[in-house]
């Protein structure tokens, strides 16, 4: 009897050194920003007793980083993207030890907190493409699939357990003991930056202009795959994101406390994270664009089960579902951006998707709140998720390149679709 042919199992994406470095300290800043977030949330309410207060502390971050996405997307077209992630984690970690300082010093003037977090913002812009960017450049091309799984993963793990840390850390130490600990894991990710070696990509040499500026925008409008699959996306988590009114939810509607509102900010994570580590060693196969489809839909649904649900179990359940379709659809989509967009557009086109994102998941505890306040919770939860089936329908028939999209690994082979003007990327750097 012959043993099992052990080459013909993939290889695992961690043999490679810098992928393997850069997993580490991506779990350690995200880790950083997660315990912030907890300090903050929690120091803010506790001077102020204003839910508005905490409002300003999300839109002291979105701002910056909405004027800023396009300007960070043309730097990391142009200068070393391990430059510019050194830079803005340096910021992040100054961010911290202000934050420290506003916690040893007792200051209860709270626009300090939202001048920091104005320049946190201000540094995310520019290091959300420049991250995004640098994925390929770590791995083979065959094997970007699954690194998009486990860069997700990563992330998810972060946002899972950061926030009990946080609260922890917190707990123990006040907002000061929990400041002490971003401050160390930010220390980490700059040391974790400089001993990356990273290879050289490729480089935008086109004059910095508006028109540059705008060619994220440009290209994705051209690219029906990636236009498909971006505001397939954005439409879905803007009509469908309840994370706004789970305290509402915890409270009125599955009569539970503090610990199930924690439960319930976990479950999506969580079963996002499950769905990553899944993906990381088995990658989806062929038609990705039709399951990219069917785990929009799957969100969809989970979500309006979520609505009419008056059990705390299956609320947890139907939020973990939710939160494993919504990782198929990351990963689709995350990987068809970076395949299908040449090196030197990868900065600019992922400025434009986490504009994306970040404008779905803002404008989308927005939507959430305002329908809550005119038609309750329960309604603007289902009529949100009834929206999304319908998104979903819609993109379906309108958006033929996405359904056609098959093995994800063999669109980083293909060559840049005819439609794309030669004006949006540069000759390649010699």
């Amino acid at each position: 009897m012959t043993a099992p042919d052990a080459s013909a199992r993939p290889p695992s994406v961690f043999r490679h050194r810098d992928f393997r470095l850069y997993q580490l300290v991506r779990l350690c800043a995200v880790f950083a920003m997660q315990v912030e977030s907890v300090a903050i949330g929690w120091q803010v309410y506790e001077m102020t007793g204003s839910a508005l207060a905490l409002g300003y502390t999300g839109l002291a971050q979105f701002l910056p980083f909405v004027s800023f996405a396009l300007v960070g997307g043309q730097v990391a077209d142009r200068v070393d993207r391990r430059a510019i992630l050194i830079v803005c984690q340096s910021v992040m970690l100054l961010c911290s030890l202000l934050l420290l300082a506003f916690s040893l010093g007792h200051i209860r003037d709270v626009r300090f907190v939202y001048g920091v977090l104005v320049l946190f913002g201000t540094a995310r812009a520019f290091y959300a493409p420049a991250s995004s960017a640098l994925v390929p450049r770590l791995v083979p091309a065959e094997e970007l699939t699954r690194a998009v799984a486990v860069n997700s993963s990563t992330w998810q793990v972060a946002t899972i357990a950061g926030p009990a840390v946080g609260g922890l850390l917190y707990g123990w130490g006040g907002a000061t003991g929990a400041y002490v600990g971003s401050a160390a894991l930010c220390a980490l990710t700059v040391v974790g930056m400089l001993s990356l070696k990273v290879r050289t990509g490729q480089v935008s040499r086109e004059t910095f202009s508006l028109e540059t500026l705008f060619a994220g925008f440009r290209f994705v409008r051209r690219q029906r795959m990636l236009l498909g699959s971006i505001t397939l996306d954005l439409f879905a988590v803007l009509l469908g994101g309840a994370v706004a009114l789970l305290p509402i939810y915890a409270r009125d509607v599955l009569h539970t406390g503090p610990w199930g509102m924690g439960l319930l900010r976990s479950a999506p994570a969580a079963g996002a994270a499950v769905m990553a580590v899944f993906l990381a060693s088995r990658p989806l196969g062929g038609r990705a664009g039709w399951k990219m489809f069917i785990a929009v839909a799957i969100f969809g649904l989970a979500t309006l089960v979520f609505g009419l649900s008056h059990s705390l179990p299956l609320s947890l359940v139907a939020l973990g579902v939710a939160g494993a379709a919504d990782m198929v659809s990351v990963v689709v989509r995350s990987t068809l951006e970076m395949v299908a967009t040449p090196d030197e557009m990868r900065g600019r086109v992922g400025a434009v998707n986490m504009m994306c994102v970040g404008a779905s998941n803002e404008l989308g505890e927005f939507r959430a709140g305002a329908f809550a306040e005119h038609m309750g919770a329960v309604s603007a939860v289902v009529s949100g998720a009834v929206g999304t089936l319908i998104v979903v329908g819609l993109w379906a028939w309108g958006f033929p390149e996405l359904r056609r999209v098959d093995h994800l690994e063999q669109a980083a082979r293909e060559p840049l679709p005819p439609e794309a003007p030669e004006a949006l990327s540069a000759p390649p750097a010699h």
